[in-house]
């Protein structure tokens, strides 16, 4: 069923990000509201708003005054339109965890609340059923993620855009405990607002998936991914809230800085050079030989790798090592019989290198072959675990 969804505070931070779904949902008609639009194109929307995500506010204002008007009288002026004019579709509000308390703000944004809990009555008045959902008020704690505007009220964004850009970054205290919504799991409680089934936390809508992160971990993990250009080491992706923030920073890189040179180590053979690694799932680097050059000719212990090659064509050498079970079946190759496989960038195909095998790759073609490799552990000079032996 189509859905006209009204958006105010359409060009803010939640705004953007909500809209860039909604613009998408062929069972969404769009509208938008910002600053630039008039109190007339505000009131059209309205009586044609089936939902109405209502997330424009005043956060930084120059006059403390501004909180009453941008925060709690246009909240009132909405919900007064709507039950002046007999409608009532679904209200869908962002206030704030400061709403508790008792500073200007905090007081704008429950008076805004009280607004909507009134405009709950009368949408309750005009229906027989007391189970319908007419509105959703989220007290939502600090929101981070793409988009979000630095140097206003995010430390988050602030530290991303000033550690990217070798700023100075100011911490009053690194053991403050911060309470964090990443964006796109805002969007997705949006989402399911919409469907009708918001996350209900006593008189609130919530957020189910919140972090509770240290300043100064925040700060450490920002310093790690700037780091990880040098040392390459990519963030732990399995942790959900570095995931997020990392994804965060890389936002906020200035649009001439995206690429960055790795490591060349040269010589006439060709070329090797790592691209990244991690502490737990080993590391990608890239191998280019030039024509008729054989490289390797060693193997592991505990190391295994995997080889694809991208480009040009060659061959992977294998022969068996070591002491070990001598015996053959149908299958089984003795320690000194070669196995040979052919690669081709023209059909891509990965080449298990298990332990035990000493192997080599030569390029048998005329132009240079490029392969990547996987390793299952990022290379340790001090327990290369490498042993040369011709194949």
């Amino acid at each position: 069923m189509m859905q006209t969804v009204l958006v105010t505070g359409a060009n803010g931070f939640v705004g953007r990000n909500l809209c860039s779904v909604l613009e998408r949902r062929e069972d969404v008609n769009l509208s938008r509201f910002d600053l630039e639009n008039t109190t007339d194109e505000l009131h059209a929307a309205l009586e044609q708003a089936d939902v109405v995500f209502h997330l424009a506010g005043i956060n930084r204002p120059k006059d403390p005054k501004e909180f009453e008007t941008g925060n709690t009288g246009f909240t009132q002026d909405i919900c007064k339109y709507l039950m002046a004019k007999g409608r009532t579709p679904l209200l869908v509000i962002t206030s704030s965890s400061q709403a508790a308390l008792d500073n200007p703000y905090g007081i704008s944004k429950r008076q805004a609340e009280e607004a909507v809990a009134e405009y709950d009555n009368y949408c309750q008045s005009k229906t027989a059923s007391p189970h319908s959902i007419f509105t959703c008020i989220y007290r939502l704690p600090n929101v981070f993620g793409k988009g979000c505007r630095p140097n206003y009220n995010s430390a988050v964004a602030t530290f991303c855009h000033n550690i990217a850009r070798d700023l100075e970054i100011k911490v009053n205290d690194a053991n403050a405990e911060m309470k964090l919504v990443y964006i796109d799991d805002v969007i997705d409680e949006f989402m399911r607002a919409l469907a009708g089934s918001p996350t209900r936390q006593g008189a609130f809508c919530a957020v189910p998936v919140v972090h509770e992160v240290k300043l100064g971990q925040i700060v450490e993990l920002l310093e790690s991914f700037k780091r990880s250009r040098s040392d390459l080491m990519v963030p732990n992706q399995g942790d959900g809230f570095t995931k997020k923030l990392y994804s965060t920073y890389l936002s906020y890189l200035p649009m001439d800085t995206f690429s960055y040179p790795l490591k060349m180590n040269v010589d006439a053979r060709g070329s090797f050079a790592e691209i990244l690694k991690t502490p737990d799932r080993g590391q990608v680097s890239v191998n280019i030989s030039k024509p008729g050059i054989t490289k390797g000719n060693h193997w592991h212990h505990t190391k295994n790798e995997k080889f694809l090659v991208v480009s040009g064509q060659g061959v992977i050498r294998f022969r068996r090592v070591g002491e070990g079970d001598r015996r053959r079946d149908a299958e089984a190759q003795s320690r000194d019989d070669v196995i040979e496989y052919r690669v081709s960038g023209a059909r891509l195909e990965v080449v298990d290198i298990p332990p035990g095998y000493t192997h080599n790759i030569e390029n048998l073609g005329e132009s240079d072959m490029v392969t990547v490799m996987w390793a299952n552990e990022a290379f340790d000079p001090e327990r290369p675990d490498t042993y040369f032996e011709n194949v």
